[in-house]
């Protein structure tokens, strides 16, 4: 196959969640920049997102799965069954699994793309049922696809390094911002999000993302209340985002004082997240560990400071443009009580951010992604002879 002639991909969208979470933003994004190639794509989604894609991708065919595949269980069968099918229909040469898994059997070659090891490297931060399904999907997808693609170094040298993966089958595409949605946030948009919030003229250190153990917001709290507690203005932590599900976060917010402001508005709206993240004295995200690391790319985009831990993959992503910290409630009131004494380092810290994240695109992501579709579909033909 020559490289004039790209294969005919299907790209498996329905494991999109209605929130747009993480891997929305990564399928949304990489759809986007896909939309100015030429690429022969047919794209297959839950029925909600049918309208969606068909706007966003006027030259791709886009397809709605069953309803049922709203339904976690339901679409996981159905991707073993109907999506291979479905493959054969529409004479896909590639199919791209976006989120893990991907069917056991199917008459084409498959890319997967894995987006951390950390059900390997931190497995206290999981549940037993999550921790066994994704690491036996992870398995799978490494032994069945033709190329695995990974948004970080960090994730691929993880695989290699814990499941003996083949390096020449790892592809590694960074995620990408979305420069118009994510972007430095007006005087306006700022005050907006203020009021929506109920902050007045309150300072706050933000925190966007979902409640998982992984994300330490336990720990993220403690270290808020020992930076602030004795500051005559002590600014505000919003902690916005999915309910997730980490109990120690609600042991944590009964252990702070009754002087102190703790938000938890929930999902914010789109629109509000750069005024939200812009408007942030601090955005904190003490992970312990990220596949990538999209909310820290999204909040320097924004303008905002950014305190981070240099754990996997967020050195990748932030550089010199973040300040960081330890993952321990110490470290991290050290380190945010440091940010918020040095308003001229928080500056330069936003500045360099900016810069930063205008050097991750989702036209350089999907760029890899075709050129593993394209390796893919070769390698296919050259067995096939």
């Amino acid at each position: 196959m020559s490289a004039a002639r790209p294969p005919r991909v299907l790209f498996d969208a329905t494991s999109v969640p209605a929130d747009r979470g993480g891997v929305g933003r990564y399928v949304d994004g990489l759809l986007g920049a896909l939309a100015a190639t030429t690429t022969d794509l047919a794209v297959v989604c839950q029925r909600t997102d049918a309208e969606r894609y068909e706007r966003q991708l006027p030259a791709a065919r886009i397809l709605a799965a069953p309803s049922a595949v709203a339904h976690r269980p339901a679409r996981l069968a159905w991707e073993q069954t109907g999506l291979p099918l479905l493959a054969q229909q529409i004479g896909a040469q590639v199919l791209h699994s976006p989120f893990y898994t991907c069917p056991l059997r199917i008459g084409c070659p498959v890319t997967v793309t894995v987006h951390d090891a950390t059900f390997f490297t931190e497995p206290e931060h999981y549940d037993k049922s999550r921790r066994t399904f994704f690491r036996s999907a992870i398995k799978t997808s490494m032994r069945r696809a033709a190329r695995v693609i990974v948004p970080s170094k960090a994730t691929r040298d993880e695989l290699i390094r814990l499941l003996d993966a083949d390096p020449t089958r790892i592809d590694v595409a960074y995620h990408g911002v979305d420069a118009v949605a994510f972007h430095v946030p007006s005087d306006e948009e700022k005050a907006r999000v203020r009021a929506r919030l109920g902050l007045g003229p309150t300072p706050y250190v933000a925190f966007l993302g979902a409640k998982e153990p992984r994300k330490n917001v336990p720990n993220l709290i403690r270290g808020w209340v020992e930076a602030v507690r004795d500051r005559r203005d002590p600014p505000a932590l919003v902690v916005a985002g999915g309910s997730g599900h980490d109990d120690e976060i609600d042991q944590a917010v009964i252990d702070v004082p009754a002087h102190l402001r703790l938000l938890r508005p929930g999902y914010l709206r789109y629109a509000d997240l750069p005024g939200f993240l812009g408007g942030a004295l601090v955005a904190a995200y003490p992970s312990y560990g990220e596949g990538f690391g999209l909310p820290i790319l999204e909040a320097m985009a924004c303008g905002a400071p950014v305190l981070t831990t240099p754990r996997l993959s967020l050195p990748e992503v932030g550089g010199e443009a973040v300040a960081y910290t330890g993952p321990g409630p110490d470290e991290i009131a050290r380190d945010l009580a440091a940010l918020l004494d040095d308003a001229p380092r928080r500056q330069a810290l936003a500045a360099a951010g900016v810069a930063r994240a205008r050097e991750f695109t989702w036209e350089s992501s999907a760029d890899v992604h075709l050129a593993a579709w394209s390796r893919a579909a070769q390698q296919a033909a050259l067995a096939a002879r």
